[in-house]
Parts: C-alpha cells; structure tokens; sequence
C-alpha cells in the first residue's frame, strides 16, 4: 500500500513538472564573470543568451534591488505576464 501511494505522489509530481514548470535541463547557472566596459556596458554569456532566448534586437528590462542585486528581464516575456494578468481580471467597467 505504501509503495502505491509513492508512485502515485511521483506521478503527480512529474505531472506538475511537465505542466506547470517543465525543466529539460537544470535550472540555475553561473555563466562566469563578465567585465563592464567604460560606457557601462556588458556582454551576456553566449549560453545565457541560447538558454534564456536573447537575440539581437531584443529589449531587456534592467531590474534591481539594493540588497539581492541586479536582474534582466526580456521586456516580451514581462509584457505577455501582465496582459495574461489584465486579461483573467476582466473588465472592471462590466461590473
């Protein structure tokens, strides 16, 4: 009975993992160090640019916190987030 409810728990979770946040590869990754030149500007590792989807021309949103650091966010990706989020909130002018 026990081994039954392993399976099933290990079903459920690769389930979740296929569906929800499917992971061909690891997750997290140091890419190395790269150096910020006068104008204030850095190169993204090629394999972060493979592994995130960055292609010339796109537009990143530079983020940041004092205490955890800075982040870059594909503008797209952000903007398919929020319209997904005004979209399932509806129209408040409908109410």
């Amino acid at each position: 009975m026990k081994k039954m409810k392993k399976r099933d728990r290990k079903e459920k979770e690769t389930l979740v993992d296929e569906l929800v946040a499917p992971r061909q590869e690891k997750t997290k990754h140091l890419f190395g160090s790269v150096k910020v030149g006068e104008r204030g500007q850095v190169v993204i590792p090629k394999e972060a640019r493979k592994i995130f989807g960055i292609e010339p021309g796109d537009i990143l949103l530079v983020l940041g916190d004092v205490e955890r650091g800075i982040a870059l966010v594909k503008a797209d990706a952000l903007q398919e987030f929020a319209k997904k989020i005004l979209e399932s909130s509806g129209n408040p002018q409908d109410d």
